[in-house]
């Protein structure tokens, strides 16, 4: 079993502000998106990784490039996602370890 990593949350917060910077200058921020989409997917990726980095990096790419929809926190939601995986998966692995008999 791999070990999942846990990006920073405050990195998470700030790419989504980023992200939401196209409602401060609507039609600049949209013409930005075209460059911030392709590189919030890339961030994505690499800062969760595998499947789930590559999944979210396609979506968080989508988000950005989509009109109208800059307003998701898609590394944010993705970082409360991570965080609830990781924490199931060790209480099931304490339960393995210390189940009473």
């Amino acid at each position: 079993m791999t070990k999942k990593r846990l990006p920073n949350l405050l990195l998470c917060v700030v790419f989504d502000l980023i992200g939401s910077t196209s409602y401060l200058l609507p039609f600049f921020g949209e013409a930005g998106d075209i460059i911030w989409g392709p590189l919030s997917g890339l961030i994505f990726y690499f800062m969760f990784g595998k499947r789930f980095g590559a999944l979210g990096g396609v979506l968080s790419f989508l988000e950005e490039i989509s009109p109208g929809l800059d307003f998701i926190p898609t590394f944010t939601i993705a970082w409360f996602l991570r965080k609830y995986d990781i924490n199931k998966e060790a209480k099931s692995r304490s339960d393995l370890i210390f189940k009473p008999q």
